[in-house]
């Protein structure tokens, strides 16, 4: 043990006894460390760079400009080199600079080359690992390399990060002045004018049992029984996203409603035929023709996004629960018509068993399987293939069930992702 990782340990021990006990047990040759030089130096674990090898200062101190000024309590994930935290630790405005490690044997490894004891010292420093909550923390900054390095026990708040640093490169598309949303909205504004008000269905089924039916890959081991079950008198209500409505429609099931968010959507994922005695709830920017043909009872709302700001001042109607998917209005609708119990069928959130969906060819959808390049835990705790959307879309369903305590959710596959707040159905899940 070198001396400059016994200074740095020996503060640890004093202050947190339980983080250096967790760092006595990590394997820090896991992950092996190189000098990287350049006007100054860095460390790099597998080409990635922990800092700048040129000026590190001068990147602490642009990443600290980030951040919001005057804030008492900052929150940093990852540890890097210890600059970061340095700078942080210069304003005197800040009362409390919370430490999330994202790699405890990285950690040990730095504690090794670096003497921290500056920064460990400081009576507002709090040291902690990121898994030791559920949620990330506000208003934070996460080192990107670390986001990139994180261990597997500190994955799931690795995954609410990087979420979280998308959210405006994705709500991009969502601008209430981009014209091609103005033109979506303007062309199916006298439908959304006519049409029902979503709110007409809320408390319409208070206590029923709810199937919120999605299309991963799951779903197809279900749909045999699924038909038996739609076939009884005393069913489940059963509600689809779009994408799911034509793989149940050839295996025979009318699904009561459908939801719908995407201006992607058409007659190829919503056909008309047959559909007099199943409701479509939507929400504008879609293709007004497409609308128009579906034969059944049409309801219309908005989400949150700032999309619809303007229009929605002008046509009220109510609000469906969006987060980036369209199995959140879905979910959501289920809650406000009064459901008490939600069983999920096809959520999977990834690729189990190297497929993208059921009923559509690897790509209809979106991106092809081969493009995977993340993962999230499946219900056997294994890892299972998806990407970045998917993950986001699990973390905002998490979300929204935490805040639903008066639902019980159920989960029918151990194929897909483990979604926090559910439970396996047994009558449903296979071991």
């Amino acid at each position: 043990m070198s001396e400059i990782l016994q200074r740095n340990l020996a503060v640890i021990e004093q202050r947190w006894p339980d983080i250096a006990l967790r760092l006595a047990a990590e394997t820090p040759s896991s992950v092996p460390v190189v000098l990287v030089e350049g006007r100054a130096w860095t460390v790099s674990v597998a080409g990635i760079q922990l800092t700048s090898r040129h000026d590190h200062l001068a990147e602490a101190q642009i990443q600290a400009a980030s951040l919001p000024t005057n804030c008492p309590v900052v929150h940093l994930y990852g540890t890097g080199l210890g600059d970061l935290q340095r700078v942080l630790l210069n304003a005197e405005t800040l009362l409390e600079l919370q430490m999330h490690i994202l790699n405890g044997a990285l950690f040990m490894q730095v504690l090794r080359l670096v003497d921290q004891q500056d920064w460990l010292t400081d009576p507002r420093v709090v040291l902690g690992y990121a898994d030791e909550h559920a949620e990330i923390q506000l208003p934070f900054f996460a080192l990107p390399a670390e986001l990139v390095l994180a261990d597997d026990a500190n994955a799931r708040i690795r995954d609410r990060l990087v979420s979280e640093v998308h959210v405006t490169f994705n709500n991009q598309d969502f601008s209430a002045d981009n014209p091609d949303n103005l033109q979506r909205l303007e062309q199916g504004r006298a439908l959304l004018e006519a049409d029902t008000d979503v709110a007409t269905l809320f408390g319409t089924q208070p206590g029923r049992d709810v199937f919120v039916i999605a299309t991963g890959p799951s779903l197809q081991q279900h749909l045999p029984r699924l038909l038996s079950t739609w076939q009884r008198a005393d069913r489940p209500l059963f509600i689809c996203v779009d994408t799911a409505y034509v793989p149940l429609r050839k295996q025979g099931i009318k699904p009561d409603l459908v939801v719908s968010i995407d201006h992607r959507i058409s007659t190829r994922h919503l056909p008309p035929f047959d559909t007099r005695d199943i409701t479509l709830v939507y929400l504008p920017r879609q293709e007004a023709a497409m609308l128009k043909a579906w034969q059944g009872p049409r309801y219309v709302g908005y989400s949150s996004s700032p999309v619809y700001a303007d229009i929605r001042q002008q046509i009220p109607k109510a609000t469906l629960h969006v987060g980036g998917s369209v199995i959140h209005p879905a979910i959501d609708l289920a809650v406000k018509m009064g459901a008490s119990r939600i069983t999920l069928f096809g959520a999977d959130f990834a690729f189990p068993g190297g497929k993208t969906h059921t009923g559509w060819q690897d790509g209809d959808l979106g991106p092809e399987m081969n493009i995977a390049r993340h993962w999230v835990r499946d219900g056997r705790g294994n890892k299972v293939k998806t990407q970045l959307n998917f993950r986001s879309y699990l973390i905002e369903l998490e979300r929204y069930i935490v805040k639903h305590p008066e639902v019980q959710f159920f989960n029918t596959s151990r194929d897909g992702a483990t979604i926090v707040g559910t439970a396996f159905d047994p009558d449903w899940t296979a071991s």
